[in-house]
């Protein structure tokens, strides 16, 4: 692939629809330390970086619109080093837990929370490698 300094490097980008981009961007930045790469506008869209991934923040425009709050159209999920500080951060900027902090036998500590805005936000620990098929998965080649 072809490096374009106007694109985040991730192969993958969801771009999630938020009513005040700066205000997004501002919490996202904050509750998950995002770094913002790219502004493009004044309110329009902002790329951000987390780790080797990328998310586009982007305004309402036309038929784009942020989540209703009684609809779940997607969720994005965060692979962290310290779950239980990141969870805290979040919540404490207004995050909405919709799962608490819980260690699943495929060797993931997870929790579930929506941002102000309704997007909703895994979070994910590795706390060991375990096989799929310890647990009941089937791996693929």
């Amino acid at each position: 692939m072809k490096p374009n300094r106007s694109m985040p490097d991730a192969t993958v980008i969801p771009t999630l629809i938020y009513p005040d981009v700066r205000k997004a961007v501002d919490w996202l930045t904050s509750s998950f330390g995002f770094a913002e790469r790219l502004q493009i506008g004044e309110g329009h869209r902002s790329q951000l970086k987390f780790g080797d991934g990328a998310v586009i923040v982007a305004d309402v425009r036309g038929d784009r619109r942020p989540p209703r709050p009684s609809d779940t159209s997607h969720m994005v999920v965060l692979r962290v080093d310290n779950l239980d500080a990141l969870y805290e951060r979040a919540v404490a900027n207004g995050a909405r837990v919709l799962q608490e902090p819980k260690d699943f036998e495929y060797g993931e500590r997870q929790c579930t929370i929506a941002d102000p805005y309704g997007h909703q936000w895994s979070l994910s620990q590795t706390l060991k490698d375990v096989a799929p098929e310890e647990w009941g998965g089937t791996s693929k080649a």
